[in-house]
């Protein structure tokens, strides 16, 4: 018997298949559940691309679990946007664990923006005593996108505050102005001139040097997203050292964790996340989030993906129509 054809899902309709309420609801427990061993999940494998002179990769990333399999391959190619195409492009591959059937393939830089920032949300919801009433974001790239996008979904009356160099006033301006309909107020800030009593800070750059050096402080939770790899680096050291440091992937984190490699700190003094969902927060230290992002992350939204689409989804048999 054949199979039937798998069916593709682009950005927007990834969009739709992984809600930000369910997808941290599924990171929290696949952070407990890849603790204990019930998901394989091994490092990013990264391939340069040959003949590639910006320095193009191919990341592949699998995970497996009982119920599915994900694997996620993209490119990462800088010279892209010159010739107007996306920087990150590739797919997450759903398939089932029990016949290795694939069941559906989701658009991966979706699937990435959205995880990554139901992650940060997961930070706010277990790093934060109160409800977050003023956030800022460094960056207005892809991944501040999504991050509006979470903050919207999960606290729409949260006042968002959006960071940027002085030479990208104008863009930071325009990045605001795309969400004004949201019932989130954005308002655009210098990196040098944040507000004084904001809740959270959380970074999106791909920087090279610390972008924010406020000393760490009680009730101020820094989430740091955008350095993953060693070289890059968005909290200056200073800030790490004085504040107790957790981490998504602890494994992972020795490699790609920038702003901690910086810092030289002592790792056995970082905490996993599943730590933190299974003990009690000390919220009388400044506390910081570092996110490396794995392949358990994917595996999460794609599940959250076979939730949305139904059984038909995960039957062997089914043809996986909405």
């Amino acid at each position: 018997m054949s199979q039937p054809a798998i069916q593709v899902f682009d950005a927007q309709q990834t969009a739709g298949l992984t809600g930000f309420a369910e997808l941290v609801r599924a990171i929290r427990e696949m952070s407990l559940e890849y603790a204990a061993g019930r998901v394989k999940c091994p490092d990013r494998q990264v391939l340069p691309v040959p003949g590639n002179e910006e320095g193009g990769v191919l990341l592949s990333m699998p995970a497996a679990a009982e119920d599915i399999l994900a694997h996620k391959l993209i490119s990462l190619l800088p010279g892209n946007p010159g010739n107007g195409l996306p920087t990150i492009q590739g797919t997450v591959t759903v398939l089932d664990s029990k016949t290795g059937v694939p069941l559906f393939v989701l658009d991966a830089p979706t699937v990435t923006a959205r995880r990554t920032a139901a992650l940060s949300m997961l930070g706010l919801e277990r790093f934060t005593p109160r409800t977050p009433g003023k956030i800022v974001l460094m960056g207005s790239g892809t991944q501040a996108v999504a991050h509006v996008q979470a903050i919207n979904a999960l606290y729409p009356h949260a006042t968002i505050y959006v960071a940027g160099r002085a030479l990208s006033a104008g863009r930071v301006q325009r990045f605001c102005e795309q969400f004004a309909g949201l019932s989130n107020a954005l308002i655009p800030v210098e990196q040098s001139n944040l507000p004084d009593d904001f809740d959270a800070v959380i970074t999106l750059t791909t920087a090279t040097e610390p972008i924010y050096h406020a000393p760490a402080q009680v009730g101020r939770l820094i989430i740091a997203v955008g350095a993953f790899q060693p070289h890059m680096c968005e909290i200056a050291p200073q800030t790490v050292m004085g504040s107790t440091c957790y981490v998504d992937d602890p494994v992972g984190a020795l490699h790609e964790a920038g702003d901690y490699i910086r810092a030289k700190k002592d790792w056995s003094e970082v905490i996993p996340l599943e730590q933190a969902l299974r003990t009690e927060i000390d919220f009388s230290r400044p506390i910081m989030f570092k996110t490396v992002g794995i392949g358990a992350w994917d595996l999460a939204a794609a599940r959250v993906a076979c939730q949305s689409l139904g059984a038909r989804a995960l039957s062997p048999t089914g043809n996986g129509d909405q």
